[in-house]
């Protein structure tokens, strides 16, 4: 007898907890035409709620609502989507923090994904110690690959760190994988443990159907922005949704 994991809700996964933290959903749509990328961000803190996404180019970063309210720029101020064009397709690269530019500053160079993030460990916020999650979705001559990367401390211990890339070669039609930074609220936030959980995508036909569908289940209390993109993969062309709660 065969066991595999169990495809979960997203809705649900998100509606039944309160402090995922940071999250990143990669995945390809039921109908196998598009890539598809969500971030969202969350917040506790006045510093930390006090954020927009706002487009970047390609792709977007965080900005202060009100700039002044904001206490401490580092770790929540920066790039959390660029996109590095070439050839034969492009790279998007989704992350939640400034590891985005590393990751995309290594793939320029030739680099794989994994080792451009080398580099890189978990945030320095003792005594949270922040996983650094990150996702590069590929696009090359019309095919879809892509790879998740988790960077944490070794049980909270900040001398040490622990490495995981997954990749998804030819990945499932209407399935995603999710990755967030905290299992759940708590002092200190305990970090996101065991591999990407699959979620099921198919029911989303449509940008604002999945943007929609999560944003109104993450937590109004602790909400504060969430991005969503949709890329042809044929064509390469997107379609991009923001959402923030400061209005």
């Amino acid at each position: 007898m065969e066991f595999y994991m169990k495809i979960l809700s997203l809705e649900n996964e998100l509606k039944e907890n309160a402090y995922p933290g940071r999250g990143i959903v990669t995945g390809l749509s039921a109908d196998s035409k598009y890539a598809i990328a969500l971030y969202f961000i969350m917040g506790r803190s006045e510093n930390s709620r006090n954020r927009i996404f706002v487009p970047d180019g390609d792709g977007i970063r965080t900005q202060a609502f009100d700039p002044s309210k904001m206490k401490d720029p580092s770790l929540i101020i920066y790039a959390p989507v660029r996109v590095l064009k070439n050839a034969d397709g492009m790279d998007t690269i989704v992350t939640n923090g400034d590891q985005t530019d590393t990751a995309f500053e290594g793939l320029k160079k030739g680099l794989t994904f994994e080792q451009s993030l080398r580099s890189r460990t978990f945030e320095p916020d003792s005594p949270n110690f922040t996983p650094r999650i990150s996702s590069a979705l590929h696009l090359q001559n019309g095919k879809f690959s892509y790879e998740i990367s988790i960077l944490k401390s070794d049980m909270g211990d900040s001398s040490s760190s622990d490495r995981y890339t997954f990749s998804y070669e030819n990945p499932k039609s209407g399935v995603g994988r999710f990755i967030h930074t905290y299992i759940s609220d708590g002092n200190p936030l305990p970090s996101f443990e065991g591999e990407p959980a699959p979620v099921d995508l198919s029911a989303f036909d449509s940008i604002d159907s999945l943007a929609n569908a999560a944003w109104s289940n993450l937590n109004e209390q602790n909400k504060v922005s969430l991005f969503v993109r949709f890329i042809n993969i044929k064509t390469l062309e997107w379609e991009t949704r923001i959402i923030n709660k400061n209005k």
